[in-house]
């Protein structure tokens, strides 16, 4: 369970793999996304290697993320499968899948369900509007493609994160819509771990001109959420989009209780790199907090997971909050 009254401030020590970077999406804000067929795909060798050399450094969650290839594609069934591969890989020696490769079909959603811990997508923003701007070629940033995925993870008992984007057009009203939306769902299936609240900061190689997401009003909107959201979902910050350790401390005074998935690369914001663990502990303990790893699954979710996934989950020993 969250525990908004609690000292104890979580992270997830993570490794992220990427199958592909090629997107048919093209978001404007985007950092991340290559066109299609210009970006070689992640090869399971490749793959087996890096984890390997994981295996001495502490990691437990593996994050398959992924651009997108377009659901009509002749390629997405390979696709989907790479995903599938790469999340049975770190299964098999011993790490914790938690999959984000944008939306998924029912059945896709079925599959994975079976070597993940979690699954994740952000739902971003439920304005339609967005699509006449930063997702005017974003198709799959739908507001209801997205509430969908949602929904089957509700319907699939797959423990679940899902997060807003801030500063990319939207308004405050968007904001707390978006929020009670996953609110209504989270009170009808009890699937949703984590919101992540994440501060749009812009990047070299996006396209889209605007400022980065003003961190001052970030503590605000942070207990709002506290106030809309279930106590049992948990709000999650990244703290390398906010670069002012007083900052980072109000969000946390505010009701953020985890800083998300701490490791070598952010692939979403590759310009800000993730703060060392030691660090963070600089910064929260002098204040009163307690940092501590969590796995990618929060224990009141165990039941959900297969008895193979359930028995990974038993071979850390990590406190989770």
């Amino acid at each position: 369970m969250a525990m908004t009254d609690s000292r104890i401030i979580t992270y997830s020590p993570a490794y992220t793999l990427v199958p592909t970077y090629e997107c048919f999406n093209r978001c404007s804000y985007c950092n991340f996304r290559a066109n299609p067929g210009q970006s070689p795909w992640l090869t399971l060798t490749e793959a087996g290697e890096r984890l390997t050399q994981l295996q001495p450094q502490g990691i437990c969650e593996i994050l398959i993320l992924s651009g997108e290839v377009h659901p009509h594609s002749p390629r997405r069934q390979a696709w989907f499968q790479r995903i599938y591969d790469l999340c049975e890989l770190a299964l098999s020696i011993g790490f914790l899948p938690h999959t984000n490769v944008g939306p998924l079909q029912f059945e896709e959603m079925r599959s994975l369900k079976s070597v993940n811990a979690s699954m994740g997508l952000m739902l971003e923003e439920i304005t339609p509007q967005l699509q006449q701007t930063v997702h005017r070629h974003a198709p799959s940033k739908i507001p209801q493609v997205r509430l969908q995925q949602l929904i089957w993870a509700g319907e699939l008992q797959i423990p679940f994160t899902t997060g807003l984007l801030l500063g990319i057009g939207e308004t405050p009203v968007d904001w707390w819509e978006t929020l009670d939306a996953i609110a209504q769902l989270h009170h009808q299936y009890g699937h949703i771990q984590e919101v992540i609240l994440q501060p749009h900061s812009p990047g070299h190689q996006q396209n889209w001109q605007a400022p980065a997401f003003d961190p001052q009003q970030l503590p605000q909107v942070i207990a709002k959420a506290r106030q809309i959201l279930p106590a049992d979902i948990t709000l999650q910050i990244p703290p390398n989009l906010i670069l002012d350790d007083q900052w980072l401390l109000a969000c946390l005074a505010a009701g953020a209780r985890d800083l998300g998935g701490i490791g070598p690369k952010d692939e979403v914001n590759p310009d800000y790199p993730h703060p060392h663990i030691q660090r963070l502990q600089n910064i929260v303990e002098p204040a009163g907090w307690h940092l501590s790893p969590r796995l990618p699954v929060y224990p009141q979710y165990n039941n959900w997971l297969s008895p193979r996934l359930q028995q990974a989950v038993l071979n850390y020993q990590f406190p989770i909050s």
